[in-house]
């Protein structure tokens, strides 16, 4: 295996807590998992329950859902602890990753030759080899960076919604390194600190920059603006998750586009889907106060446009796109 599960600890906590219901809950690239750590639960003198819906983060934990079918411990994967006040006990583990990163930051080398400082970061599952990343990249002869602000558990971790350890350093950096699989959270640090960000992928041992897709993310995003602009009514989407419900924001976004002759409706959702939204066909356009993620990583897959709560700003005239986009879109958009 490429990751560490935690199997004696799972074990430990079980027994010592004693639940008899256990409710466990992976991220996608971990579900495969589930079937082997509902054994080891049950091996234990529990049941086990797998969540078999999306999880997105520690801010989507599955707390009703867990409630509902009367858990009594949460097991969540692949995270570092955001909600601490549960109705239901939770036990985050973190699922380190088991593989060396050496390649990959070795084949990013050449993307990095204009730059003589660097910010690295990671996700969680990196955490445990940022050293080794940062000893390589020194060796190359660069100045390496790593935030440390506390916002998150590890230093130079980064989240799909917090960059705080990024920008902690940004004014520092030519450009950042991240580590890990798959562009998601490079995007966010792009569009974050607006500093070059090269990934290197240790799963694939690949390197490559990230620049043109974030520019025509940026492209599409004011794309969407104009299209909300010519609309009538707006649905305001409401998140029925925890760690995302912000209703106060909501009814604030719904005034102010009042106040701009727009009609708004509130919408409580949990998950937020193009299938979902396409069940309002009298509504012109979205702002989403849940996720930020979700205005940019699947903007294309929404017939309408669906704006964050900053865009919805500019779109009202009440903030400039140039700000938006001054210090880094993202850190703007939530």
């Amino acid at each position: 295996m490429s990751f560490d599960f935690e199997e004696k600890r799972l074990i430990e906590e079980l027994k010592t807590r004693k639940p008899k219901v256990v409710f466990l809950q992976l991220p996608e690239g971990l579900k495969p998992e589930a079937p082997r750590l509902a054994e080891v639960v049950e091996a234990a003198g529990a049941l086990p329950i797998v969540s078999s819906d999306p999880c997105y983060g520690a801010c989507d934990l599955a707390i009703s859902e867990a409630k509902l079918l009367g858990a009594d411990l949460i097991v969540h994967y692949g995270h570092t602890p955001m909600i601490l006040d549960s109705d239901v006990p939770v036990v985050y583990i973190e699922v380190n990753a088991k593989i060396s990163v050496t390649e990959a930051v070795t084949n990013a080398l050449p993307y990095l030759e204009s730059w003589s400082k660097i910010g690295l970061v990671t996700t969680v599952q990196h955490v445990q080899q940022i050293d080794e990343a940062k000893k390589l990249l020194e060796a190359a002869g660069k100045t390496v960076l790593v935030g440390d602000t506390g916002h998150v558990k590890y230093s130079g971790q980064v989240l799909g919604c917090d960059f705080s350890n990024a920008l902690s350093v940004l004014e520092t950096v030519d450009a950042f390194v991240f580590v890990g699989g798959g562009r998601f959270h490079a995007i966010g640090l792009v569009l974050a600190t607006g500093k070059p960000t090269v990934i290197a992928d240790p799963y694939e041992n690949v390197a490559y920059p990230v620049h043109d897709q974030v520019r025509r993310i940026i492209m599409q995003r004011w794309g969407n603006i104009c299209a909300a602009k010519e609309g009538k009514r707006f649905g305001v989407l409401v998140s029925l998750k925890r760690g995302q419900l912000k209703l106060k924001k909501a009814v604030e976004i719904k005034e102010k586009l009042e106040q701009n002759g727009f009609a708004a409706t509130l919408l409580a959702i949990r998950e937020v889907s193009p299938n979902a939204l396409m069940q309002f066909p009298g509504i012109d356009a979205f702002v989403n106060t849940a996720c930020p993620r979700l205005s940019l990583d699947d903007s294309p897959s929404y017939d309408k446009p669906l704006l964050s709560v900053n865009e919805t700003l500019v779109m009202l005239g009440e903030m400039k796109w140039e700000d938006l986009l001054k210090d880094g879109w993202f850190e703007k958009a939530i």
